[in-house]
């Protein structure tokens, strides 16, 4: 056994340095997250369950969990991705059908219960798996990348399918995120840029036919539209959310009314340790703290770029991208309904929001960059 683990030691000893400001702007943005999770949920889950480590608790399992997932995937080989990319969209695609016969959650079927363990959200999986295969089918074919057959055609298809089954629980901010996220794999890896002009008319087309197709989307889109539009017009229904959201930003000022002293986390942001999350930090911490987590993320994606540029070879770097752009484009989204810049979409912030799934995936994904990191050249 000890000449086991003295073999293990020092093994360990003889890998590569992972890339360490990576590392510690991913760290701080954690930390800080799960403060602001305790803080902005205790609140509501003391009220619904009980107990005010209701949300917090199962958050702090998942996320040495997920640093435990993050450091293993930083010391494997990230090429071992090449062979898995086909067979985990294959997952992703049959949870994607599974969690269609679940039962619905706010109108939505986006779950899969899982007895005595919890929750699994399919469409975190399927950003992974988009990733992955996007990755794999563009390293393979880059010198072929501005043909169509090459180019846009396997895209198109993969990204048809899980769109459609994403539309139909319905998961609106995930079908655009995991659209924008293999756009930018697609530019990035060669595409010619006049398959996005037609990619744009088609897309304008699709939206029309899922109109059609999926009548169920009417009412909940445009219900959407109409509060971000004026949320004033109905605010004790849809615009509820998102006036108590702006209550909770204005009264944060510069500085915030201090950690934990968030008025509007007392049941009056609903969702305020989940999608909403952000405009208690804002309450909390003001202008000055939502500054500091936008800069942390846009550090993060900085170092991304700078891990992928540096890449050995394509496959790393398409990983790279692929992954800090998911996480960026997330919040990006997230703040952007917060503020009611864009409509409601129900969509989490990455690292901050309760959602185990979420956060175990993000911490594995992050180690994946980890590990390409340990395959560059120093700076």
């Amino acid at each position: 056994m000890r000449s086991y683990l003295a073999a293990l030691r020092s093994r360990l000893r003889s890998q590569p340095c992972l890339d360490l400001p990576f590392l510690c702007i991913l760290l701080l943005l954690l930390s800080l997250g799960l403060l602001m999770l305790f803080s902005a949920g205790y609140a509501v889950a003391l009220y619904r369950r009980g107990d005010a480590y209701t949300y917090i608790r199962p958050q702090l399992l998942f996320a040495a969990l997920g640093l435990a997932a993050m450091y293993a995937a930083s010391l494997v080989d990230y090429h071992i991705w090449h062979k898995l990319a086909w067979p985990i969209m294959g997952l992703s695609l049959l949870l994607l059908v599974i969690v269609l016969f679940m039962p619905e959650y706010n109108g939505c079927k986006r779950w899969i219960v899982l007895p005595g363990l919890g929750t699994l959200q399919p469409s975190e999986i399927a950003k992974f798996a988009v990733v992955l295969v996007f990755s794999h089918i563009i390293s393979l074919n880059h010198d072929r990348m501005q043909g169509f057959a090459a180019g846009v055609l396997p895209f198109g298809i993969l990204l048809g399918l899980v769109a459609v089954l994403m539309l139909l629980e319905p998961h609106l901010s995930g079908t655009l995120l995991i659209l924008s996220i293999g756009a930018v794999l697609m530019f990035v890896g060669g595409t010619g840029l006049r398959w996005f002009a037609l990619a744009g008319g088609l897309g304008v087309g699709a939206v029309f036919a899922a109109v059609l197709a999926l009548p169920q989307l009417v009412p909940y889109a445009a219900d959407r539209l109409s509060s971000w539009r004026d949320p004033f017009a109905d605010p004790l229904g849809e615009g509820h959310q998102t006036i108590q959201s702006l209550y909770a930003i204005a009264s944060g000022g510069v500085a915030g009314l201090g950690l934990g002293n968030s008025r509007q986390k007392y049941l009056y942001v609903p969702e305020p340790q989940n999608d909403f999350i952000f405009s208690i930090l804002c309450e909390e911490l003001g202008f000055v703290g939502a500054a500091l987590v936008i800069f942390l993320f846009l550090l993060l994606l900085l170092r991304g770029i700078t891990l992928a540029v540096r890449a050995r070879d394509k496959f790393g770097a398409l990983l790279v991208v692929g992954f800090v752009v998911q996480v960026v484009l997330q919040a990006i989204l997230n703040i952007a309904v917060v503020t009611n810049t864009i409509p409601n979409t129900g969509i989490s912030l990455p690292f901050f929001s309760s959602g185990g799934t979420s956060l175990l995936m993000l911490l594995g994904e992050m180690g994946i960059v980890l590990s390409v990191s340990r395959q560059t050249d120093a700076v």
